[in-house]
């Protein structure tokens, strides 16, 4: 059973802030659906905090280690509200997540969601702090996370004001583009696909770019072996309700593809 996408006004609140509680809500009652707190910090006297949501198939001993990151830019909704929507699915029909462990945090950016600003409101872009020895709690939380997680997979969730279409990043792990690709064709089927040569300031082949931005959130250089990261961008201008579904597909095809490209890699 597919459960309908929230709407992003449900959440806003009669003082026009959005609601990180009312978002988290469904995700929370679902089964099987772990909520945690990284950790909380104080902004202008008010207490905020990080969320995790984990789901794990709880069959299997040594999943795949699977984190996925949302909102860390806090005027893009849609990806939130997929993070949310994807783990109720997920509770709903388990053999989706088969042979998985997925740590989800659907708000990066706890004062930039509620604010519906791109920044935090120390005014800080949040996706150029990381590993830099940042002095900002949202990052050093995340990073945290990273270090501690050893993830195998990074998917990383943005929209773009400057894109018609769909488009990734593909960074670490050799099989990423792999991935990404389908991803990109499921989604595809919901939204359009940006296949300018030159996306975000950077070349672009097929809606995929190969660079990116300094200081974004990625995995510890240290880290060994190293994951697959995806940076996975829907248009902002689409309608949310949209950018999510396109989200969901393009998650469930990339859990899909890795689960189908780890069983082949054993059989060989």
């Amino acid at each position: 059973m597919v459960v309908p996408v929230e709407s992003d006004i449900q959440l806003i609140t009669k003082d026009g802030k959005r609601s990180l509680e009312l978002l988290l809500e469904p995700a929370i009652r679902a089964p099987h659906v772990q909520s945690e707190c990284l950790g909380s910090f104080v902004v202008g006297g008010a207490e905020y905090r990080l969320p995790r949501l984990t789901y794990r198939d709880p069959n299997i001993s040594d999943p795949i280690r699977l984190g996925i990151f949302a909102a860390i830019h806090g005027d893009e909704p849609a990806s939130a509200l997929a993070v949310v929507q994807l783990l109720r699915e997920l509770s709903a029909q388990p053999a989706m997540a088969e042979g998985y462990r997925i740590d989800a945090y659907p708000v990066c950016n706890p004062t930039g969601f509620e604010d519906n600003t791109r920044h935090s409101r120390a005014g800080k872009d949040l996706n150029r702090e990381f590993w830099k020895n940042s002095s900002e709690p949202e990052v050093q939380l995340l990073e945290k996370e990273l270090r501690a997680r050893h993830f195998q997979g990074i998917i990383q969730l943005h929209a773009d004001d400057t894109s018609e279409g769909l488009y990734g990043f593909v960074r670490g792990h050799t099989l990423t583009e792999a991935l990404l690709r389908p991803a990109l064709r499921e989604a595809g089927k919901i939204l359009p696909r940006n296949v300018n040569a030159t996306i975000d300031g950077f070349a672009a082949r097929d809606g995929i770019i190969y660079k990116a931005y300094e200081g974004i959130l990625a995995a510890p250089a240290e880290v060994d072996p190293v994951p697959f990261e995806i940076i996975f961008e829907t248009p902002h201008a689409a309608p949310v309700r949209e950018q999510a579904e396109a989200i969901i597909v393009a998650l469930k095809t990339i859990m899909a593809e890795y689960r189908s490209l780890l069983a082949f890699a054993q059989n060989i």
